[in-house]
Formats: C-alpha cells, sequence, structure tokens
C-alpha cells in the first residue's frame, strides 16, 4: 500500500468539504483549451442528474503552466448551471483545482488520480466518476451514465463503452481488450478508455492494494483500475457514452510511452497473481447501460510506412531481445514479417516518392507538401499480413518471459524490473507491426465491419490460452 502523501493544504480542504455522495474527477495536464468544457459538461450532469446529492469536483493538476488551473476556477459557477437547467439542487455543488502530489517521487495520470482515490474516501463518497481533461465530446450525460450504474443498480466498477474510429485505440485494439478478455474472462470493451465510474467500496480497495508502481502512477492507471476490479470480484459494467472525440494521436508517431507503461502494468499485474486467471476458460459479455447512440466516430490518419519502417528496424536493434522473450518459433515467424515489411516498405517508398526514413507528416494527412495519406500509404503496402494466431502467440510469449523473470531467484527487484521494461520496449516495434497490418487490411471498410475483425482476434486469444497454460508451466 502506498503511504498517503496529501498535503496539509489538501487535508484542510477536505476537513472543510467534510463529507460529499457523488465526486467528479478530472485529471489534468496543459489542457486551458479543453477543459473549461469538460467542467462545464461535469457540473451540469452533477446537478441535472443527481440534484439531491451532496456533490465535489475536483480537478487534480500537475501544475500546468498554461493555464489550466484558472479555466478550472473561471468557468461558469454552479448558480449559473442551475439557472440553465431550472434546477434547484439540494446542496450546493463544490469545486476544487489543487495540484496533486507525486507518488514516491513519480508524478503522472495515476499521481492525480491517486490524490482523487483519497479525497474521495476521506469524504466517503458513493460514486466517484472519473473523465479526462481533454475531452470535446462529453456530455452532462456522462455523468449519470457512469455513476447511475454504481447508485442505481449496485455496481462497483463502470467502463466505458465508446464508438471510435477503426484506428483509434490500437493500444485497447491490439493488446489490453483481447488479452484481459482472455485472462479474465470479462468482455470489456475498453479497459483503458479514460473515463469511469467507481464505487467508493472500490475505491477504498484500491487504496489497500499494494500493486501500485511508477507505471500506474503514470499511464498504467487505467488498465490497473480495470484488473484489479475484475480480479477483486467487483461487480462490473459499460456505459454507452457515444463517441469519444480527444486529442487523437498517431499510433506510430505518439504512443510509445504510454504503450510501455500500459502494457508493463498488464503484465506485471498477470503474473504476480495467476491465481487469477489460470482457470478461466472463454469470456462473457458485460452488461451495458445507457442508450444506444449512432454516431460516426471522427477518422483518424495514421502513418502506416512508419509503422512498418519501425517493425522492420527492430528486427535489427532488438533481435536479440526478440529472442529472450520469443518462443523459437514464434521468433521465426515475427523476424520473417519484419523482413517482408522491410521489402513492403521499399516497394511502397518508391511508388510513393518517399526517400529514406522521410515517411511525410507524422498523421499521413495528405494535404499538400505533407506526404502520403493513410489510405495512400496502406495501399502502397497492400499484401503485408500479420496474422493473429501469431500476434496472439507474441504477446503469450511474453506473458510467460515475464512470469520467468519475476519468479527467478537470485536477481534483485531493480534488475528484474529493467529486464522486464527491456521486454515491453522490445514489443513496440512488433505491436507496430500488427497495428500497420490492421489499417492495411481494413482501409477500405466501415468501422463497424473493423469492429468485427478486433472480435475475431479477441476470440485467436481465448483460442489460444492453452498455449499460454503450457507455456507458463513449461516457464
Amino acid at each position: 500500500m502506498v503511504a498517503s502523501g496529501l498535503s496539509a493544504p489538501i487535508r484542510e480542504l477536505i476537513e472543510r468539504l467534510g463529507h460529499a455522495d457523488i465526486m467528479v474527477g478530472i485529471p489534468s495536464f496543459k489542457n486551458e483549451a479543453t477543459i473549461g468544457y469538460v467542467v462545464r459538461a461535469a457540473q451540469a450532469g452533477l446537478v441535472q442528474y443527481f440534484p439531491d446529492l451532496r456533490p465535489v469536483l475536483v480537478n487534480s493538476d500537475a501544475g500546468s503552466t498554461d493555464g489550466t488551473q484558472r479555466v478550472v476556477a473561471e468557468t461558469e459557477p454552479p448558480d449559473y448551471i442551475e439557472r440553465i437547467l431550472l434546477v434547484r439542487p439540494t446542496n450546493r455543488l463544490e469545486k476544487v483545482s489543487l495540484t496533486y502530489p507525486e507518488v514516491e517521487g513519480v508524478g503522472g495520470k495515476g499521481a492525480a488520480l491517486r490524490t482523487i482515490f483519497e479525497m474521495a474516501a476521506a469524504l466517503n463518497v458513493s460514486a466517484l466518476v472519473v473523465v479526462d481533461s481533454d475531452l470535446r465530446s462529453i456530455v452532462p450525460e456522462w455523468i449519470e451514465l457512469l455513476a447511475g450504474p454504481i447508485l442505481k443498480g449496485g455496481y462497483d466498477f463502470v467502463a466505458p463503452l465508446y464508438a471510435r474510429y477503426k484506428y483509434d485505440g490500437t493500444i485497447t485494439n491490439t493488446v489490453t481488450y483481447p488479452l484481459t478478455r482472455a485472462l479474465y474472462g470479462h468482455r470489456i470493451r475498453q479497459p483503458i478508455g479514460g473515463d469511469f465510474g467507481v464505487s467508493g467500496d472500490l475505491v477504498r480497495h484500491y487504496l489497500e492494494l499494494d500493486t501500485w508502481d511508477a507505471d500506474v502512477s503514470r499511464f498504467g492507471i487505467d488498465i490497473w483500475m480495470t484488473t484489479e476490479a475484475l480480479a477483486g470480484g467487483f461487480a462490473v459494467c459499460q456505459a454507452r457514452l457515444g463517441a469519444k472525440v480527444h486529442d487523437p494521436k498517431d499510433p506510430g508517431a505518439d504512443l510509445g510511452p504510454m504503450f510501455r507503461q500500459v502494457v508493463g502494468t498488464i503484465l506485471r499485474l498477470a503474473v504476480r497473481n495467476p491465481e487469477r486467471w489460470l482457470d478461466i476458460r472463454g469470456s462473457h459479455d458485460v452488461p451495458a447501460y445507457g442508450f444506444e447512440r449512432i454516431i460516426d466516430p471522427p477518422p483518424l490518419e495514421v502513418n502506416t510506412l512508419r509503422l512498418v519502417a519501425e517493425f522492420q528496424a527492430g528486427s535489427v536493434g532488438m533481435a536479440d531481445t526478440w529472442a529472450e522473450m520469443l518462443a523459437p518459433t514464434t521468433l521465426e515467424t515475427v523476424l520473417e514479417l519484419a523482413g517482408e515489411a522491410g521489402i513492403r516498405f521499399d516497394h511502397a517508398s518508391r511508388r510513393l516518392g518517399v526517400h529514406g526514413g522521410d515517411t511525410g507528416a507524422s498523421s499521413g494527412s495528405g494535404a499538400a507538401g505533407s506526404g502520403p495519406g493513410t489510405h495512400e500509404m496502406a495501399d502502397a503496402l497492400a499484401g503485408f499480413h500479420f496474422p493473429d494466431d501469431v500476434w496472439s502467440r507474441v504477446i503469450y510469449d511474453l506473458v510467460a518471459a515475464v512470469g520467468r523473470i519475476e519468479r527467478a531467484a537470485g536477481p534483485a527487484a531493480a534488475r528484474k524490473s529493467a529486464t522486464i521494461d527491456r521486454y515491453v520496449a522490445g514489443l513496440v516495434p512488433i505491436y507496430f507491426g500488427r497495428v500497420a497490418s490492421f489499417v492495411i487490411e481494413n482501409r477500405d471498410i466501415t468501422t463497424d465491419e473493423a469492429e468485427e475483425r478486433v472480435e475475431r482476434q479477441a476470440r485467436e486469444f481465448e483460442l489460444l490460452k492453452p498455449y499460454l497454460i503450457e507455456r507458463w508451466k513449461a516457464e
């Protein structure tokens, strides 16, 4: 269990507030452009849907220098929200913006949420809603959708269920969704969605756990929350939130650190508690709350040339690491795929007039002078295919390899952690190859049709779980 690091001013603030029934927590860092809208929507949701509860909104900020906390403080006051909604709530809405303390010297989204958890526990809230600070699609109803199942249905954990563009959420689609589903038997479609509802009981459970580490203090927090809720036997459901419009990221340009922290967290949790998943076979649906929404999510451009180039380069620079973490047959296949990726990249570069490592704009926007667009790149790379079963074996080999490292006698904890970090870093270029294959294969189909490809991959993870069990026992 991580000791509380709440400062004296925060403890004084908690004492002043005394008690709350429901809390909305918003972690932030340099989100001046978007956080005002998020705060307005959250305030409106608290007033409109929970007028009889005692509410509090907490912005936990990393010390932004762009005016993020100023925007929170200056966003329309609660009485303005009451007037436009024609609602007179029983209790005044309290709004707080603070700079969170680091957790054991580490800051990040998880550290921001740690402060929110501790405040929620101290105020004895029944429901905590967490929403991202870069949202452009949040509406007041999201607060009800994420808190309602807890306050009305007795659930402890509410995961988001978004409509996302076919190229968005690549870490979710390739790793966290299929692996969480296969390990723990629950089909939570967005286990790292960023927006959650958590019961007071689960908040207190989180604070008692000893699995918090540096990755959890950063971007590992979302998968940590989901995994610990499932492993702890808490009641889970999903909320249909519609499209998530936020600051999208090209997987080849922006997601490296997030990938390592998320994947490192899900692996460490899996190998520390194998009894929670070894006997689970198959999976089942998780209840979904809220009305289905028909909406087209905004498109996302992906630089597929960069992805295949990074995959091929990884086979050269990380070959020794791959040999340590992959089974021999898996390694042979992955090296063959990386070699093919290099050949495809050379052909596509000549066809598109791209030279060397210059693959155009990182977003592949296709604008004048910015290089080829996503579809054009994918067309030029057509034929490259990274099979579902090979990717499943790659992930399962990594689980087994991390388990071997964790169970090894002798090496100090820091040395083990460094080895695991090296393995996860070694997975990044293979992940790039897998994502490139997904974009190439799905370039001409709709988002709904691409979703079936994601489901097909998740079913492959389930079918190959005996392979994981065999590898686990062999290691």
